[in-house]
């Protein structure tokens, strides 16, 4: 095994621990890469914005989003006001840092529930195989059948809601066949190893070996997709959101602030700016930790 490798399993297959590999040098790389440090900081500031926003847009002493005054409509910057001012007269620096709450927790709730359906689905198939394998492999190539946005796009025309749990539903309902076809690829492989044989001719279950063996040993590159699903998910919100059939108000999102300001940016272009802005750097810093992620535990990509 190569040292890249971050997991090797016990020599007891039944028990199936796991135990670190003693040359961690996928992992100590991965450490001392100024690339991941930099997506790991990023990423942490941003999910801290996310989870405490009145924390970060009171910083300068106007943390309330909904607090506008029409007499300060399309303002620039000002004291107190590092962002200047929406054309509501809303400070902009608050609306901003309150948006990531949304466009981030879509991100996470699409990324968690497609995931949790793709270790489910891809394990059984890739375990058991034969009908079972054939059954969801047409299901995925039904729903890979209609583009990502598209299909979303069409199905929040038809039941529109306006809310973060619709929009995070509709996008797993898309989302989850290209992990769960991954997830799939890798338990066929991990099936047929050693480990896995020896534990099933020493009288292991099914459900044994899938936990204890399979799953922890095929999950990496799952996780290194879902990190770069998470970009991908949060642009999917904004578009749709920009289009009109993503989160509607009262909510208060990145996708929403572009919406708005599409209209007036030519001769407010802040309001066009910060939005976007922050949300560059949020997807991006999502997929350069995926990149990160890939060289530490995919040792073939080094």
């Amino acid at each position: 095994m190569s040292a890249g490798e971050a997991l090797t399993p016990s020599s007891d297959p039944v028990d199936g621990e796991m135990e670190t590999s003693p040359d961690a040098g996928g992992w100590g790389r991965l450490r001392r890469s100024p690339a991941f440090l930099l997506a790991a900081s990023l990423v942490t500031v941003m999910m801290a914005v996310a989870l405490l926003p009145e924390l970060f847009a009171g910083l300068f002493g106007n943390g309330d989003p909904r607090r506008c005054d029409l007499a300060l409509s399309g303002m620039g910057a000002a004291p107190g006001h590092p962002f200047g001012f929406d054309m509501q007269g809303c400070d902009l620096y608050a609306n901003v840092i309150h948006g990531a709450r949304a466009s981030i927790s879509v991100g996470v709730l699409v990324t968690v529930a497609s995931s949790a359906v793709a270790i489910v689905l891809g394990t059984l198939a890739g375990f058991y195989g034969r009908w079972l394998d054939g059954i969801l492999s047409r299901l995925i190539d039904v729903f890979m059948g209609f583009p990502f946005m598209l299909g979303a796009l069409v199905v929040l025309i038809a039941f529109p809601s306006g809310s973060i749990w619709s929009v995070s539903l509709t996008l797993t309902l898309f989302g989850w066949p290209t992990l769960t076809r991954l997830m799939r690829s890798t338990v066929l492989s991990v099936r047929e190893l050693d480990y896995v044989t020896a534990g099933r001719a020493l009288g292991a279950t099914d459900l044994r070996l899938m936990v204890r063996h399979v799953i922890p040993n095929a999950v990496s590159p799952l996780i290194v997709l879902a990190a770069l699903t998470v970009g991908t998910v949060i642009v999917a919100e904004s578009a749709l959101t920009y289009l009109g059939v993503g989160l509607h108000a009262p909510a208060i999102s990145w996708g929403l602030q572009l919406s708005l300001a599409q209209n007036d940016f030519q001769s407010h272009p802040h309001l066009l700016v910060y939005p976007s802005l922050f949300l560059s750097v949020t997807v991006l810093s999502f997929i350069l930790l995926g990149d990160s992620l890939r060289e530490a535990l995919d040792p073939r990509s080094r």
